[in-house]
C-alpha cells in the first residue's frame, strides 16, 4: 500500500511540475514575422500593397490607431496558390498586442472572409486598440484559404502604459455590458482545475496497478484478461458515465443561463466594392529584364507609350512592398517603413516628359540592398523565374496612374 502511495505522489508531482513548467516558461518575443522567409514570387505576384498609413507611431494602451491604403490583386495570380475566392483581411502582429476593433474593404464592414477579384484594386482600413505595451512590428495581411498569409510592408509601433489597465467592453445583444479581457475567467479556471483533477484520480487508480514489465509478462503469458478485474470495469464505466452526466449537466445549466446565443459569423462575403482607379493612359511592354547578382539591381528594358493628353514620367518601380523612386519625380510623405524604401532606387535611362502620342524604349534600373535584405534575390532560383510589379507614373501636375508589370527574369552573375 505505501508502494502504491509513493507512485501516486511521484506521478502526481511530475504531471504538477511538468504543467507549471510549460505554463511557466518563458519564451522570447517575436519581434518580426518572417516575411522575408515567404517566397519571393509569392510577395511579388499575389497581392500588393501601396498608399498605405500608419495613423500613429506611438499609442497608448485603450488607444487606437487605424492602418489604411489600398491593395492590387494581381491579375498574373501564380498558378502555384490557390485563388483568393476565400480570403480574410488580417493583421500580422507577434501575439495580442492589439485587438482589431473593425476592418473595412471598399468601404464595406468585412467582420469574416471575402471573395476578392484578380486584377481589382481595393480600398482597405483596420482599426486596432492597443492591449500590450512595447516596441511591435505591424505588417497588414491577407489570409487567402489554400495559399496561406501573405504579408504585406510592416512598420514599428510603440505602445505605452499597462496592460493592466486595458479594457474591453462590449454590450451584448440583451443590453449587458461585459469586459471580453476578464469575462469567463473565472469558469475557465474552475473547469480547468476540474479536468485535470480528474484526470489525476484517473490516472491514480490505474497506476496502483502492475506497471510495464509485470504487465508485458501477463501479456505474452496468455493471462491478459487477469489484468482487468470486475472491479476495474466497473469504476471505468463510473468514470465514464460520470464525465458524460457531467458534460450533459454542465450544458443544460450553461443553455438556461444563456438563452439567446448567436452561432459564430463563418460565411462568405461576395461582391466586395473594388476601387475605381483612373483610367491609365500609359501602356508598357516589357522587352527583357534581368537581375544582376553581384549590383543587387534589376533591369528592365520598357518600351512605353503615351495615349494621354498630357506628358508623363516614370516615378516609382513598387513590388513585394519594397518601393524604387526617382526622387527627382516622386517623394514618399506617407512615413514608409525606412527598410522597405528606396528613395533614389529607380534610375531611367531617359525620364524626360514622355509627350502625348510619343513612345519611347528606356532601360530602367532599380537597385537596392532590399534585394538581397528581403531575399527577392531567390527569384531566379524558382522555376517560374518572373518577376511582377506596379509601376506609377506622374504628370506635371503631380496626377498618377498605375501601370501592372509581370515577365520573365533573367538572371545576370557578371
Amino acid at each position: 500500500m505505501k508502494i502504491i502511495k509513493n507512485r501516486v505522489a511521484k506521478l502526481s508531482f511530475v504531471a504538477l511540475l511538468t504543467t507549471l513548467s510549460a505554463a511557466m516558461l518563458h519564451a522570447p518575443t517575436a519581434s518580426a514575422h518572417g516575411e522575408k522567409s515567404q517566397a519571393a514570387f509569392m510577395r511579388m505576384r499575389t497581392i500588393h500593397w501601396f498608399d498605405l498609413n500608419w495613423s500613429k507611431d506611438e499609442v497608448a494602451v485603450n488607444e487606437t490607431m487605424t492602418i489604411s491604403g489600398k491593395f492590387h490583386v494581381f491579375a498574373g495570380w501564380p498558378e502555384t496558390v490557390d485563388k483568393p475566392e476565400v480570403s480574410f483581411l488580417n493583421i500580422g502582429i507577434p501575439g495580442p498586442v492589439f485587438i482589431r476593433a473593425g476592418s473595412w474593404i471598399g468601404g464595406q464592414l468585412v467582420p469574416r472572409s471575402v471573395s476578392l477579384e484578380l486584377g481589382e484594386t481595393y480600398e482597405f482600413k483596420v482599426l486596432l486598440k492597443a492591449r500590450r505595451p512595447g516596441d511591435w512590428h505591424i505588417h497588414t495581411m491577407m489570409n487567402v484559404e489554400g495559399g496561406g498569409p501573405i504579408i504585406g510592408p510592416g512598420k514599428w509601433v510603440t505602445i505605452t502604459g499597462s496592460m493592466g489597465d486595458f479594457v474591453n467592453n462590449i454590450t451584448t445583444l440583451t443590453g449587458e455590458t461585459i469586459n471580453l479581457e476578464t469575462y469567463g475567467l473565472d469558469n475557465i479556471y474552475f473547469w480547468h482545475a476540474f479536468w485535470y483533477a480528474l484526470g489525476l484520480a484517473w490516472l491514480a487508480f490505474w497506476i496502483r496497478r502492475p506497471l510495464f514489465v509485470p504487465r508485458h509478462i501477463a501479456i505474452t503469458s496468455g493471462k491478459a484478461d487477469s489484468l482487468i478485474s470486475g472491479t476495474d470495469k466497473k469504476i471505468g464505466i463510473g468514470f465514464a458515465v460520470g464525465t458524460i452526466a457531467i458534460v450533459a449537466t454542465s450544458m443544460g445549466m450553461t443553455a438556461e443561463k444563456y438563452p439567446v446565443t448567436t452561432p459564430l459569423q463563418a460565411g462568405l462575403m461576395r461582391g466586395i466594392q473594388s476601387l475605381e482607379m483612373p483610367e491609365t493612359t500609359v501602356s508598357v511592354k516589357v522587352e527583357d529584364a534581368t537581375y544582376r547578382v553581384p549590383g543587387r539591381a534589376m533591369q528592365m528594358t520598357l518600351t512605353i507609350t503615351n495615349d494621354g493628353d498630357a506628358p508623363v514620367r516614370l516615378g516609382e518601380f513598387m513590388t513585394a512592398s519594397v518601393r524604387f523612386l526617382d526622387s527627382d519625380v516622386a517623394e514618399d510623405e506617407t512615413g514608409y517603413p525606412d527598410d522597405l524604401l528606396a528613395e533614389e532606387g529607380l534610375t531611367v535611362s531617359d525620364n524626360s516628359p514622355l509627350a502625348p502620342g510619343e513612345t519611347r524604349t528606356v532601360e530602367v534600373t532599380a537597385s537596392d540592398a532590399a534585394w538581397e535584405v528581403y531575399r527577392l534575390a531567390d527569384l531566379i532560383y524558382d522555376p517560374d523565374s518572373r518577376f511582377a510589379g506596379l509601376l506609377f507614373f506622374y504628370n506635371e501636375e503631380g496626377d498618377r496612374q498605375m501601370v501592372q508589370v509581370d515577365a520573365p527574369l533573367i538572371p545576370s552573375f557578371i
